[in-house]
């Protein structure tokens, strides 16, 4: 028992957004602390005597304060000895990062791992915005003196060095790219002439396909130009590393896998690091990968380099075999042959062929009929009127040519969310919601619950997603409709959302319609599809639903994509273009499901 406890030493880490000393009796934290009451001082108030602090010399790991903290404030974890000095500490019971990836030039790395394991915080002290302090806290490092010594004889010690020089040229797209417009007023032409190193505006423009938008002012352009935009930025500068940081949110699978393809070119002569949760893009533009494990919010520890096939299949199996660490429960399987059971189904709405014209742009739908306790996947490039088709079924616009009049409940999540600043998230749910529901199907899935007592306007974004989708599920409502449910959550909290619209819709016979571009997630959720084909910001045309295999053959035919699917796990892989296994399929008219 000695050796064991040996090989182990203890973090605590308090999460101050939700600690309320006040409304929990006043530290409850302090009061219930054995260690506290044989006269030590574990947990403590800290200097201004607003928020606790707990000592992780002195904590014993009872794990009584996390469990009585009537707000989930307080994590106590035991860590392996190998991980007792973090590379960067945020500050005293702060969340900390351990172990740092190597970028090697020519290559693509990617980083896989859930929100708040701290991918991005390895993003930024390799692009140089933190200078990681070592666990030291206290002060903040000036130079990266300590961080050169700590890496002597390693990779890292040289990149460290000229990141210290100054004499290593660096290209950053960022994640929140809603600030860049916050920080740059004009055109969309001003902000990357600034950046055009080698004068490739002009050619970047157009594989990006933001030609039309140069002259727009930058705050005016959709979230998906932003992204694009924001790639560009990154591109055209000259850099020795690049760093992209989940660069196809708001992207449809063409504009994802063209800008992996761009992304692949920079690697012909440089560095990248990629962040992203899109395992199907990931798979495709990476040359190896690193995964990120541990527990969100708390720490996060990276693991060894490892081929892109192994990496993914690793995560996804929750076990890394290198490290002989499990880092969760249950592994993450995908159907390898979707069941068709649609002709089984009762019919519950035939819907009419559908038109809405607006000033440059018309959609025209096929009629349809939706079945009872089924999900349909809506596929379709940008702009093409997947939106709109679905706003016209909940009412928000009608179409031209007849009066729809469904007569049916409808619940609505739009594709772009808005945080209503005087709601904690529990206030929300009190409203015409089915409580039962959210706990036995949609809560013990998605984790809503821990955040009840959370301002919605201090949620991250993937944390308002997926308290979207869970209002959006126990609403009371015949006809569920879902506008990029995948958007800003991690590959685990993709799936967990997947099964949860699944379990809801097929417990009560709901309806659900579901709009995202992420392959595998579609692939994972979907019974039907709707395919929408035409030409983008011009017209669009709606399919009538038809079976998976036939939806998503006529989809990726139009985008000129082939997948297959991993023996190991079923997960879609997207074939490089050209290759052996491309051609063959294309050749059999076979684009998924071989």
């Amino acid at each position: 028992m000695k050796e064991r406890q040996e090989m182990k030493h203890r973090i605590a880490v308090i999460d101050y957004d939700k600690c309320s000393p006040k409304k929990c009796g006043n530290f409850l934290c302090i009061q219930v602390c054995p260690v506290n009451r044989q006269g030590k001082e574990c947990i403590v108030k800290n200097e201004d005597a607003q928020k606790p602090v707990i000592n992780e010399e002195l904590c014993i790991g009872c794990g009584i304060c996390p469990h009585k903290c009537p707000f989930g404030a307080i994590s106590i974890v035991n860590l392996s000895s190998e991980l007792r000095q973090p590379l960067h500490q945020f500050g005293k019971n702060a969340f900390r990062i351990y172990r740092l990836p190597f970028p090697k030039e020519n290559s693509v790395l990617g980083l896989l791992g859930k929100n708040a394991t701290g991918k991005t915080t390895v993003v930024k002290i390799l692009s140089g915005t933190i200078i990681p302090n070592l666990g030291e806290y206290e002060t903040s490092p000036e130079d990266y003196a300590a961080a050169i010594e700590h890496f002597k004889g390693m990779e890292l010690q040289s990149l460290f060095k000229k990141l210290d020089a100054g004499k290593i040229s660096l290209s950053y797209k960022p994640q929140n790219i809603d600030r860049i417009p916050l920080h740059f007023k004009g055109k969309v032409e001003e902000l990357l002439k600034k950046v055009d190193e080698n004068s490739n505006l002009e050619k970047t423009a157009e594989e990006l396909e933001i030609t039309e938008i140069l002259s727009h002012s930058i705050d005016k352009i959709s979230g998906g130009e932003l992204q694009r935009v924001a790639i560009a930025a990154a591109v055209l500068k000259d850099a020795e590393i690049y760093f992209f940081d989940e660069p196809t949110s708001y992207l449809d699978v063409r504009q994802r896998l063209r800008v992996a393809q761009m992304i692949r070119t920079l690697a012909q002569k440089s560095a990248v690091i990629v962040v992203e949760h899109d395992l199907a893009v990931l798979d495709y533009l990476s040359d190896y990968i690193n995964i990120l494990y541990g527990k969100p919010a708390v720490y996060g520890v990276v693991s060894g380099p490892k081929s892109v096939k192994n990496g993914i299949n690793e995560f996804l199996d929750g076990y890394l075999k290198d490290e002989n660490v499990r880092f969760r429960s249950t592994e993450l399987k995908f159907e390898a042959n979707p069941p068709s059971t649609s002709a089984k189904k009762k019919v519950f709405m035939e819907y009419p062929a559908l038109e809405k014209s607006f000033e440059s742009f018309s959609l025209k739908s096929e009629p349809g009929k939706l079945n009872q306790a089924e999900v349909l996947g809506v596929l379709g490039p940008n702009a093409i009127g997947k939106t709109t088709f679905v706003k016209m079924f909940a009412g928000v616009l009608q179409p031209d040519n007849i009066k729809l009049d469904f007569k049916y409940k409808v619940a609505y999540k739009p594709q772009y969310l808005k945080a209503d600043e005087n709601l904690t998230v529990g206030e929300l749910f009190g409203k015409n919601t089915d409580m039962q529901l959210f706990k036995t199907e949609v809560d013990r899935r998605l984790d809503i619950k821990k955040m009840f007592d959370s301002e919605l306007t201090n949620l991250s974004g993937g944390e308002l997603q997926k308290v979207s989708v869970a209002l959006t599920l126990c609403k009371e409502s015949d006809i569920i409709l879902l506008d990029e449910p995948s958007a800003f959550i991690d590959v685990e909290d993709r799936l967990r959302v997947a099964d949860a619209i699944k379990s809801v819709t097929n417990l009560k016979n709901k309806v659900t319609l579901v709009v995202d571009h992420d392959i595998l997630f579609q692939d994972y959720v979907s019974d039907r599809l709707i395919v929408f084909e035409g030409t983008p910001a011009k017209n669009g045309t709606a399919a009538k639903p038809m079976e998976m295999e036939e939806g998503m053959n006529k989809f990726l035919k139009g985008m000129g994509i082939t997948f297959r699917r991993d023996p190991a796990t079923g997960r879609p892989r997207a074939n490089k273009k050209d290759s052996v296994k491309d051609k063959d399929q294309k050749q059999a008219n076979k684009y998924f499901y071989v």
